[in-house]
């Protein structure tokens, strides 16, 4: 080795020894930090901290924050890692009101529950009451009110339950248009068909109908409406074809699409 280069073990043995402490040091600093970690994660788990803070509920019409909050069992003293989310989305999903849900944690301590609502298809009256249906057929008897809805179309007189059934699958397949334009639907049986209704439109006209072929010809309604006088009223039968009869008259004004 060239003179001058050579270095006594006497002069290393200080910077080795400097070496050692800062890596001593850097691992006391890491295990400390390590340990306060443990210490903050045991107190947060065994303190209310870890309680649920916030229930935020989005989608919900139907029912409250407060209704769906309290179907869910979690309240403000609920442990957040003891929510089984699959037990909370089955019983919300159990309720004929609601088509889906999901729950989500964000940490610390809310809860986010997403529920998505069946829509109100019709109203049923019975009596002086309104008996909400919703897109699965089901009859809400127990959000029935006394008074008088506008969200969706009435029907009336339906004993026949198949006819009912079909009734609410026709409705939903109709444009949004044509399905916000009718106000009531009436089951108005006949021996030949035991579907026909009459279907009443906030337009002021009438509609005999039969529910085998109700969405599919209803959908030109708007069409075979534009043909017509609009100071005149009467039915618009779209039993066979399309035909117009003005209330009080004897004849048939055709109306082809």
């Amino acid at each position: 080795m060239e003179k001058g280069k050579i270095v006594s073990i006497e002069d290393r043995i200080p910077k080795l020894k400097q070496q050692r402490r800062k890596k001593a040091n850097k691992r006391l600093i890491f295990l400390l930090m390590l340990f306060f970690l443990l210490i903050g994660c045991i107190i947060y788990f065994q303190s209310p901290l870890s309680n649920v803070k916030q229930t935020v509920v989005t989608g919900n019409i139907l029912y409250t924050e407060d209704e769906i909050e309290k179907i869910s069992g979690i309240n403000s003293s609920t442990n957040i890692w003891t929510i089984k989310k699959d037990k909370i989305e089955k019983k919300l999903n159990a309720l004929p009101e609601i088509k889906t849900s999901s729950v989500s944690i964000k940490l610390p301590n809310i809860v986010h529950i997403k529920v998505e609502e069946y829509k109100r298809i019709a109203y049923m009256v019975s009596g002086s009451k309104y008996i909400p249906i919703i897109e699965s057929g089901a009859k809400l008897e127990e959000r029935s009110s006394e008074s008088t809805p506008y969200d969706a179309p009435l029907i009336m007189d339906f004993d026949n339950d198949k006819a009912l059934e079909k009734t609410v699958k026709e409705l939903k397949k109709l444009p949004t248009g044509v399905y916000n334009a009718i106000s009531e639907i009436h089951y108005t049986p006949k021996k030949t068909d035991s579907y026909h209704i009459n279907i009443f439109m906030n337009d002021g006209f009438e509609v005999a109908a039969s529910l085998s072929t109700f969405a599919e010809k209803m959908e030109h309604y708007p069409s075979i409406v534009s043909q017509l006088d609009p100071k005149k009223r009467g039915i618009i039968d779209l039993e066979v074809g399309s035909y117009f009869k003005e209330y009080g008259s004897e004849g048939e004004e055709q109306s082809e699409e």
